[in-house]
């Protein structure tokens, strides 16, 4: 695909994943409307971090997914819909389930809605490996069946249906992407390897919730371009498709490798507020990919090791950004 005069527009673009496929996009040649909620700081997230020179060449659209007029002002001329913009915090959905609720689902219709009514050429929607719950049987490949272990997955299960359905109903060129535990520069404290990294760096003492389940972390530039390879291919349209390492490594043993890569003395404590509840905590995800690569030709590039050692040294940099003593939920 021939990115140039694109005109896209990426809901969440002032998230994490969101930041960075926006900045790749604009290194395309797109034209990107950045839609991220509105906020009296005129806040525009993460992508306050870009380069000048990329900001400004992002339209940079303040709303609110739960208006639908405001997701309808947003998608008129626009080519390419990736919507990444929901509530994603896990702990925060305990808390809140109704925000999330309301946000994830209502705001995937909305956008789902303008971008049939607009007729764009293609929607990335954006999953999460969150909706498997524990795996039945590894690793996971997109048959899996899935489990609303919180109220944030029970809203992304919800999200994806609906856009199955505008799919299966109004034949919407709608694509699925399904990244796994995402991670890299920029990456809030909400997500465990910041949190590790950010303690080891400042304390003594790492807090942190269950150290046995496991997770499939894929560095964020790869699953950025797992998104840009959905959008291109024609092969995508009415799948799901999952994004993610096909490895699996427990909290405990990347806390203990974390550590080792930092090079500090610093003892690891499990913390019971910052522990799931049992019948909700996932405890094992592992990324079948073979889908993504034979439909997408795509596969990471980053192991790890190296992701590990970039995101250290972007988290070192910009200390000032986090607050290590607290409880991101």
């Amino acid at each position: 695909m021939n990115w140039q005069n694109k005109n896209i527009l990426v809901t969440g673009a002032g998230g994490f994943i969101g930041s960075h496929l926006t900045e790749h996009l604009v290194e395309l040649g797109a034209n990107v409307k950045a839609f991220v909620r509105y906020n009296s700081r005129n806040d525009w997230g993460l992508l306050e971090l870009l380069p000048r020179e990329k900001l400004d060449e992002i339209e940079v659209i303040r709303g609110d997914l739960k208006d639908g007029d405001a997701i309808r002002q947003a998608m008129e001329g626009v080519d390419i819909v990736f919507h990444l913009g929901s509530l994603i915090a896990i702990p925060y959905s305990y808390v809140h389930p109704r925000e999330t609720i309301e946000t994830n689902i209502l705001g995937a219709l909305n956008v789902l809605t303008a971008a049939n009514e607009y007729g764009v050429e293609k929607l990335v929607h954006t999953s999460t490996s969150e909706v498997y719950g524990t795996a039945r049987y590894v690793p996971i490949d997109e048959n899996h069946p899935l489990q609303g272990q919180s109220p944030y997955s029970a809203s992304k299960i919800g999200a994806d249906k609906i856009a199955e359905s505008f799919y299966r109903s109004f034949e919407l060129p709608v694509a699925i992407i399904r990244p796994f535990n995402t991670y890299g520069p920029r990456q809030s404290a909400r997500a465990v390897i910041p949190t590790i990294i950010t303690q080891a760096l400042t304390e003594d003492k790492i807090f942190l919730g269950s150290l046995h389940p496991t997770r499939d972390y894929t560095y964020v530039k790869d699953v950025a371009n797992g998104f840009i390879k959905v959008a291109e291919s024609p092969k995508s349209v009415g799948e799901v498709i999952n994004i993610g390492s096909n490895f699996e490594i427990s909290i405990g043993d990347l806390t203990e490798k974390t550590i080792s890569l930092i090079g500090k003395n610093v003892e690891i404590v499990t913390e019971s507020a910052r522990t799931r509840p049992p019948k909700s905590e996932v405890e094992r995800l592992w990324c079948d990919n073979t889908k993504a690569k034979k439909i997408l030709g795509w596969e990471p590039t980053m192991s790890l090791d190296e992701g590990l050692k970039e995101i250290t040294n972007w988290i070192s940099e910009h200390i000032n950004l986090y607050k290590p003593e607290l409880y991101n939920r």
